[in-house]
């Protein structure tokens, strides 16, 4: 990101506040990268990476936005009780989240300031290109129990049920809010949420977070369908951001679906999925490719030559990931995905700790994702290979509109 100075609040006049990177400077869109259309981005991005992506628009950029090959996902505790300090926090996180997606500095950048004081920014970004960074924020089940926001949480927000299989850790479930940062460039990730959880200091803390590589699902029309780390294609006919019939009607909240403040956004549902890989690099080719339902190669579906030909469900074995998992086979259902490999160590006993960061949005979670859940949870033959070990679920705001808007006035606005 390059060093640039906006016209901000003397840093003199805000050490006061703990030095905690809160002198936010002006928002400024531009620069001499390439930008998208629109944070709700029904177009593709620059063709190069190190492009800049809107943040402005009718929905957050990040959920239709062409899906980039990083994330670092956190989920944060809301630590005060302080009404005011929150929404000023959330004020405070729209200005510099504005500017890191423009690939500018915090503030008044990682140099050059206060010598007595910690710079606004952090700096490893210092250099780098915006690499198409997005940042999304959501409200978690928990934030409706702070600020006296208990009338307002959507009925759609509801918690998970504990589905057969699961097996989830404490320590990686649940967060009263959520930010996700997607960029071609793991550093600019890593960045983006280090100095949100830096601004957030007393006033938020993370609870968990999770890094991702290798998407593993695409929204960009034509793309390659990216390969999880079973090497099978998934994730075929997901919505692709160009398809604002499909977005309206399956992702994005419509008006009288539930609280006003809600209109234009979306949900998310969060899960982190162990793969057993050291099973399933033991299991036979045949075995594999019927657990799909599809052919490893191509990605074909049972008896057709091309992955994008329309699957004959019953051609595949009934426990078939792809025939349970088809909105044929499920009322229509349809969610749109934007999961992650990961690997993060071994489990200390000879296993590589790896597996799948999905992620989900839909425009009712009651209608979505779980009653899909459910199925697969009972049915599928993938339960043999893999384990739900963390969750969430959050509701996901409308986007900024302009620059006077800030992520969650929609919500914590008496004027809304």
């Amino acid at each position: 990101m390059t060093e640039t100075q906006g016209s901000t609040p003397s840093r003199r006049a805000l050490i006061g506040w703990g030095g905690a990177g809160l002198a936010l400077g002006a928002a400024a869109a531009g620069g001499a990268v390439a930008v998208a259309r629109s944070g709700d981005d029904a177009e593709p991005v620059a063709d190069a990476m190190g492009g800049a992506v809107e943040f402005h628009g009718a929905h957050q950029a990040g959920i239709a936005t062409p899906v980039q090959d990083r994330l670092h996902f956190a989920a944060f505790d809301v630590k005060t009780d302080d009404r005011e300090a929150f929404v000023q926090l959330l004020k405070d996180w729209t200005e510099a989240a504005r500017r890191m997606t423009a690939g500018k500095p915090v503030g008044e950048g990682a140099y050059g300031g206060l010598a007595e004081a910690p710079p606004d920014d952090t700096g490893e970004a210092l250099g780098l290109k915006p690499s198409r960074l997005t940042l999304t924020i959501g409200f978690g089940p928990s934030l409706f129990d702070k600020f006296g926001l208990k009338d307002e949480r959507p009925a759609a927000l509801v918690d998970l049920p504990r589905f057969p299989g699961d097996n989830l850790e404490r320590s990686r479930t649940g967060g009263d809010l959520c930010v996700q940062a997607c960029a071609d460039d793991p550093q600019v990730a890593v960045h983006a949420i280090r100095n949100l959880a830096r601004i957030g200091f007393g006033k938020v803390a993370v609870r968990w977070s999770q890094l991702g590589f290798g998407k593993t699902s695409s929204t960009t029309p034509g793309a390659q369908t990216p390969r999880n780390l079973f090497g099978f294609k998934d994730g075929t006919r997901n919505i692709a951001g160009t398809e604002t019939d499909r977005l309206a009607k399956h992702v994005w909240v419509g008006a009288g679906d539930g609280p006003d403040w809600m209109t234009g956004g979306s949900y998310l549902v969060a899960r982190r999925i162990r793969m057993n890989i050291e099973t399933w690099d033991r299991t036979s080719l045949q075995e594999q490719e019927d657990v799909f339902g599809r052919d490893k190669r191509e990605g074909a579906p049972v008896g057709k030559a091309k992955e994008h030909d329309e699957p004959f469900l019953k051609a595949m074995k009934p426990d078939a990931h792809v025939r349970l998992a088809h909105p044929d086979s499920n009322g229509g259902i349809t969610i749109l995905r934007r999961g992650y490999s990961f690997t993060d160590g071994t489990d200390g006993l000879g296993r590589l700790d790896a597996g799948l960061f999905f992620l989900a949005y839909q425009r009712d979670v009651r209608k979505g994702f779980i009653p899909l859940q459910r199925k697969l949870a009972a049915h599928d033959a993938l339960n043999e290979y893999i384990q739900h070990v963390g969750s969430a679920v959050f509701a996901v705001p409308p986007g900024v509109r302009d620059s006077g808007d800030w992520w969650g006035r929609t919500l914590f606005s008496k004027e809304a």
